[in-house]
């Protein structure tokens, strides 16, 4: 993935926190709060749960891309940023899944 992609997103997201709620969609997400923005990101991951269902390689990454902007949108309102998700992936490359979640005590 290009981190340039996810900064440059993530500058955008953040200066729209300012904007008008008319004169932009991630503004009005932003206005509404954090319950229209976690809606926004269910309806997401279940609309890339569908396309992968469907097997369209097209509309998986087309669903992928709408839930990955979308929590970016989550994380932008929590002050956070790919930064943070990206310094985690990391953290957990080269553990098994096993031993990633018996740390977390969820196993």
């Amino acid at each position: 993935m290009n981190r340039d992609i996810l900064a440059g997103l993530a500058k955008v997201l953040e200066e729209r926190k300012s904007a008008d709620p008319d004169s932009s969609y991630v503004a009005r997400l932003y206005h509404k709060g954090p319950d229209a923005i976690l809606k926004k990101i269910g309806e997401e991951a279940t609309e890339t749960v569908m396309a992968a269902k469907d097997g369209d390689p097209d509309k998986i990454v087309y669903e992928t891309a709408d839930l990955w902007f979308h929590s970016m949108v989550m994380l932008a309102h929590y002050g956070l940023g790919p930064d943070r998700v990206l310094a985690e992936l990391d953290r957990r490359f080269g553990l098994s899944g096993l031993e990633e979640k018996a740390s977390r005590g969820d196993g």
